[in-house]
C-alpha cells in the first residue's frame, strides 16, 4: 500500500478535523454542564430575593411602628418639659431675690460698721431699726 502526498494529506486533515470536533463536543459538554448549574444558581437567587424582599416588607413596617412611638414620646416628652418653663422661671426670680437680699444685708452691714465707728451704740440700734424697717 503505497500512498500519495495528496492521500497523507487528507488523512493528516481528517485526523485533525476529526480531534477538533472531538475538542469542540467536549467544550460544548462542558459549556451546557456550566449553564445548567448557572440556570440553578439563578433560581437560587431568585428564591433568596424573594424571602429577602418578604422580610424586609416585615421590617420596614416595624420600623414605621417604631418610628411612630418615638414621634408620640418625643413630643409628650417635649410637652412635659415646657411646663417645667415657669419652674426655672420661678428659680431665676428667687435667685435674684436671694443676690438683692444679699446685696442689701452687704450695705446694711457696711453702714452699720461706719455708724459703730462713729457713734455710741445706741445710735447704732436706732439706725438698725430704721434700716430694718425700711426694707
Amino acid at each position: 500500500m503505497n500512498l500519495t502526498g495528496g492521500e497523507i494529506a487528507g488523512l493528516i486533515a481528517a485526523i485533525a478535523f476529526a480531534i477538533l470536533a472531538i475538542s469542540l463536543a467536549v467544550v460544548i459538554f462542558k459549556a451546557g454542564s456550566v449553564i445548567g448549574e448557572l440556570n440553578t444558581t439563578i433560581d437560587e437567587v431568585n428564591k433568596t430575593i424573594t424571602v429577602l424582599t418578604k422580610n424586609t416588607d416585615h421590617l420596614l413596617i416595624e420600623v414605621e411602628g417604631l418610628l411612630n412611638k418615638s414621634n408620640t414620646t418625643l413630643n409628650d416628652v417635649n410637652g412635659k418639659l415646657s411646663l417645667t418653663d415657669p419652674l426655672f422661671k420661678a428659680v431665676g426670680d428667687l435667685g435674684l431675690s436671694v443676690s438683692e437680699l444679699n446685696n442689701a444685708t452687704k450695705n446694711l452691714t457696711t453702714q452699720l460698721s461706719g455708724s459703730a465707728k462713729k457713734g455710741s451704740t445706741i445710735g447704732i440700734s436706732r439706725k438698725v431699726g430704721e434700716k430694718v424697717s425700711r426694707l
